[in-house]
């Protein structure tokens, strides 16, 4: 599979980012792409109200989304934000596929960790997502998602041979290594290629220097035997990659870890000692 990573860093204009999803996939497409993964909050950056910004996956934005998939023959995976029933909103990736409905899937995990609390605004979603796309499947999960291998684990049950992870990881003491670190751990859990895909680090110094998660960039493609086969820096940039899919039941065979695993019993509070 020929996989576009577009490490940009949005703003907080959704028509603007949409301009340059757009004009990415295009270019993606004159380089033979078949799918192109931009990062978590591609419609708009964190740091700023987003109720007002929330759209569904038939509003404006993703049919924008959808429209350039469709030209194309692309398929396209942007974070977005979707309205929620409860007042706020999801982290939800648009899935858009030439052709077809378009798919959402909604962050389960949500950051509430180091003084964010991304669960006040913002609604968890409950189901793991795998689509099909050229005869392969692919899995999705969301930024803080990569933390818990339980879901990629998951995603590998449900056949996906690559597993992309849009992104914008918040900056600090240890913050890259980790994200690096993890990237690579999950696709020896799921024993499938993991595209982790950031925000860039902004270009201003006060975005940059916010509370808000608003990226670092060092976005990583890791094979499914943990090696690492991409590697960018903090800066934005946009790039081809090919992926030999056929290592996913490579690695199944020889390293066996979802055939061996078992589930372990879990100790509630009535049996702690």
């Amino acid at each position: 599979m020929r996989l576009a990573m577009a490490q940009i860093s949005t703003g907080t204009d959704p028509a603007a980012n949409l301009t340059r999803i757009v004009d990415e996939t295009r270019r993606a497409a004159g380089s033979g792409a078949e799918l192109i993964v931009f990062p978590e909050a591609a419609m708009c950056r964190f740091g700023v109200s987003l109720r007002g910004v929330a759209q569904p996956l038939d509003g404006p934005w993703a049919s924008g989304v959808r429209t350039v998939a469709d030209e194309t023959g692309v398929a396209v995976v942007a974070g977005m934000f979707t309205p929620s029933p409860d007042g706020r909103i999801r982290n939800t990736l648009l899935i858009a596929r030439p052709g077809r409905e378009p798919l959402g899937y909604d962050k389960i995990h949500l950051f509430d960790a180091l003084g964010f609390r991304e669960s006040a605004t913002v609604a968890p979603g409950d189901e793991p997502l795998v689509f099909d796309l050229a005869g392969h499947r692919i899995g999705v999960a969301t930024c803080y998602d990569i933390r818990f291998g339980e879901l990629f684990v998951e995603l590998a049950r449900r056949d996906a041979e690559l597993i992309v992870v849009p992104a914008s990881w918040g900056s600090g003491p240890g913050k890259r290594e980790q994200w690096e670190l993890l990237a690579s751990a999950r696709a020896l859990d799921a024993t499938a290629f993991v595209a982790a895909v950031g925000q860039a680090l902004p270009d201003d110094p006060a975005v940059r220097e916010s509370a808000a998660p608003t990226g670092i960039g060092h976005s990583r493609i890791s094979d499914p035997f943990g090696s690492v086969i991409a590697d960018y820096d903090s800066g934005q940039r946009v790039d081809v990659h090919d992926l030999d899919l056929s290592r996913t039941d490579k690695a199944r065979a020889a390293l066996a870890t979802l055939a061996n695993r078992r589930d372990i019993p879990r100790l509630d509070g009535t049996d702690a000692k």
